[in-house]
């Protein structure tokens, strides 16, 4: 369109139409059926106050501007079919042209106009009726004889109107009453929700928290008083509280004096003289004193078992087991009958890292039991995450961690000849492992060997610096166990402890020979070997270890252990420290656990297949009930009647005097509260129980039988001790009773007492 052009020569949709009539111009009639523009809905110029073709207000009234030529985009001229049939809808009459003025309006509304807009928005129109421009354009049009133009696609007659696409609407669907609902976008809050009601649901955490409720409730009464009461005993537990305290403590303090412990003065190293349980120095490093470490012992009493549970139900759903069959062999694996007896050895208890490792391991390297080897399932991420528990799993104690370190050793060597083997001369694959994962195996596994080698250091020094320290033949003898300790359970198994008292009273020492891990799982395991998921040479697999392990555990019972236990004293470092075989049991339950996971899995199979069958599903809901009563029947065994008494209070003194300190009467068990009792200055004492005795530990004791005389004061003095106390509760029932109420001023000492304690400074 050129400068000049007349009002009457253009007609048709196009941007501008209702703008280029006149006050005098009737809107022209809608027609019949008009093709939808094809870039109808799209954004125009019309709204901008500088587009040609619009209207712009000024003051009150609107003026109408008309459209300039600038240039070779401009619109092209008006034809004289486009002339006629614009004066025919100017005078409202039809003419014979309408339908070719109709189609070349079509047409033109797929030209750019000049302002680059597309063209659309076709007028509508209903004589005495409002009409509002196509989409209501930013600034769109008003009709100049004082009505609303209002476009909604549609005319009079109820057909598409070519006003429709300028709104972006389409024609209502009679069929959108039945469609489905439009989809709706959850907002923020809402997908929070719902990702934390997906994580609360979650296997993983149904089983943690699961594994929580089970311990706290399996372990009770251990936090009914946790301030004040110990399971089982106060001796080896006071000890290992101790040992938490210690640990915490001098990390925070001096980190380069760990291992020179304030207990067993003046002996170097004495942090070694038994498991440290190092990997709880984190959670020793809240609190002081005494109640803080009781505290501190019965919830890491009771988080240890919820880790064994949890650890061994990954490592058998992770082999390809069930939810009832993995679930039956963390139980079991936890709360076996012959556990129960070892309630007072937190670093035996604390043995759940061991299957948690080795199913990250195998998570990591997409191996499982069930289905083999799935390259596509490897993650370098969680094979990382195994060899850094198998770590911290070493750094409670190499009493179950060194067995674990030479099981781990055994596999890691066995699966890196088969993969060689049948990736390279089998079926040869050109990178079947990947490289990530060859380097996370290799970084993981110099951090487990550097961990091992560091925690061994202070243990050779001092089986150097104490001789007597080493395990010989005969005293693993005196903790070997005979074969019917398998079936004997401890006395602190509330369902058989008291139907094998006789049983009990016939083995030398009960409290390492009673190693009943379940008849119920025994039963399990053996039906494992007949009807399981597992496949036949696994089967056979396990049920080798299961009789090795056992083997292994009767130490000197089994034919001497000339085969068996002998050589790996003799040839494994550091075996010659472990003087209880029968805790190799932990390996058995372990196999046990994994077996009866095995024929539960195959059970429930069988239940969903025989309720698939029928309509309704029955008997699959009372057959899948049925699937809970092996872990019911397991979960009773595992109940305790283990004791827990009072822990011998601190005495007053402990608080306040000086170090080195010798507290009598001195003992093995008596000297295991008072290292608990320095828990608050953590002073130097000569007082100290562990697996051995040291030489001078040995000879103060006897020294000072007659104390307080010059003799015993004499040797005291070139120990280097300043202090001894005597507390009188603790001194009940001995010679000291009388010993603390002789006069000493002859003695060159002084004498004082303190709260309920009776201190002698030297």
């Amino acid at each position: 369109m050129s400068s000049g052009t007349s009002d009457t020569t253009r007609t048709g949709p196009g941007p501008g139409a209702d703008g280029d009539r006149t006050a005098t111009e009737a809107p022209a009639p809608a027609p019949e059926t008009v093709a939808q523009p094809v870039n109808a809905g799209q954004p125009s110029d019309a709204a901008h106050p500088d587009v040609p073709g619009r209207r712009r207000e000024t003051g009150q009234a609107e003026v109408t501007e008309k459209p300039k030529a600038t240039g070779p985009d401009s619109a092209p001229a008006p034809t004289s079919e486009d002339t006629r049939a614009s004066k025919a809808v100017r005078d409202g009459e039809k003419t014979e042209d309408d339908d070719r003025a109709e189609k070349d309006s079509r047409t033109k509304d797929d030209s750019k106009t000049e302002d680059g807009g597309k063209a659309g928005g076709g007028s509508k129109a209903e004589d005495g009726k409002k009409a509002e421009d196509g989409g209501k354009a930013e600034g769109g049009s008003k009709a100049e004889d004082g009505k609303k133009a209002e476009d909604s696609g549609t005319a009079k007659d109820g057909k598409d109107a070519p006003g429709g696409a300028d709104t972006g609407t389409e024609p209502a669907d009679p069929w959108q009453a039945f469609g489905p609902a439009p989809v709706t976008v959850p907002g923020r809050l809402r997908r929070a929700t719902r990702a934390v009601g997906r994580f609360l649901v979650h296997e993983w955490t149904l089983a943690t928290l699961g594994s929580l409720v089970l311990a706290v409730l399996l372990t009770w009464p251990t936090l009914r008083y946790p301030l004040y009461t110990l399971p089982q005993d106060f001796y080896d537990p006071a000890l290992q509280a101790w040992q938490i305290a210690w640990s915490g403590h001098i990390l925070l303090t001096d980190p380069a004096q760990l291992w020179q412990a304030n207990t067993f003065y003046p002996e170097s190293w004495s942090f070694a003289f038994s498991d440290t349980l190092l990997g709880y120095a984190p959670a020793g490093m809240i609190g002081t004193g005494p109640e803080a470490a009781l505290l501190r012992y019965n919830i890491l009493f009771v988080l240890a078992h919820a880790l064994a549970t949890l650890g061994a139900y990954a490592l058998a759903r992770q082999l390809g087991a069930g939810r009832i069959g993995a679930a039956v062999a963390g139980v079991s694996y936890a709360y076996a009958p012959w556990l129960l007896a070892q309630a007072g050895h937190l670093h035996v208890i604390s043995n759940g890292g061991i299957p948690l490792a080795l199913a990250m391991l195998a998570r990591g390297h997409g191996w499982s039991l069930r289905y083999g080897y799935r390259p596509k399932r490897r993650h370098a991420g969680w094979a990382l995450a195994g060899w850094l528990v198998a770590a911290w799993q070493l750094s409670l104690g190499f009493g179950i961690g060194l067995p674990f370190a030479y099981v781990l050793a055994g596999v890691v060597l066995v699966a890196t000849l088969t993969w060689y083997l049948r990736r390279y001369w089998i079926r040869p694959v050109r990178h079947p492992f990947g490289a990530r994962l060859l380097i996370t195996d290799v970084v993981g596994g110099l951090v487990f060997a550097a961990t091992g080698a560091l925690l061994s250091i202070p243990y050779f020094t001092v089986a150097e610096q104490h001789p007597n320290a080493r395990r010989s033949i005969a005293d693993i003898d005196i903790y070997s166990p005979p074969a019917v300790g398998f079936l004997t359970a401890p006395a602190e198994s509330r369902i058989w402890g008291g139907l094998h008292e006789g049983a009990r009273a016939a083995l030398p020492w009960h409290p390492e020979m009673t190693l009943l891990p379940g008849f119920v799982l025994y039963a399990l395991a053996l039906g494992g070997l007949f009807f399981s998921v597992w496949r036949l040479r696994h089967r056979l697999l396990l049920l080798a270890g299961v009789l090795v392990s056992m083997v292994l555990a009767m130490g000197t019972r089994f034919f001497g252990g000339t085969f068996t236990y002998a050589p790996l004293v003799e040839h494994l470092p550091g075996w010659d420290g472990i003087r209880t075989p029968g805790r190799l049991m932990l390996w058995t339950t372990l196999l046990l656990g994994l077996l009866a996971a095995g024929t539960l899995t195959a059970f429930a199979m069988r239940v969903r297949e025989i309720a698939a069958q029928r309509i309704p599903a029955w008997p699959g809901p009372w057959l899948r009930t049925a699937t809970l009563l092996p872990l019911l029947l397991v979960v009773v065994e595992g109940l305790n009647a283990t004791p827990h008494p009072v822990v011998p209070p601190q005495p007053a003194a402990m608080r306040t005097v000086p170090g080195p300190v010798l507290v009598l009467p001195s003992g093995q068990n008596l000297d295991q509260p008072v290292m608990l009792w320095t828990t608050t200055k953590f002073q130097d004492v000569v007082n100290g129980g562990s697996g051995f005795t040291p030489v001078k530990l040995a000879e103060t004791r006897e020294a000072t039988q007659t104390f307080p005389d010059p003799a015993s004061i004499d040797h005291l003095r070139r120990l280097g001790v300043k202090t001894v106390v005597v507390p009188r509760g603790q001194a009940a029932g001995t010679p000291f009773e009388v010993a603390v109420e002789m006069p000493v001023d002859a003695l060159g000492i002084r004498r004082e007492e303190i709260g309920d304690a009776v201190v002698y400074h030297l």
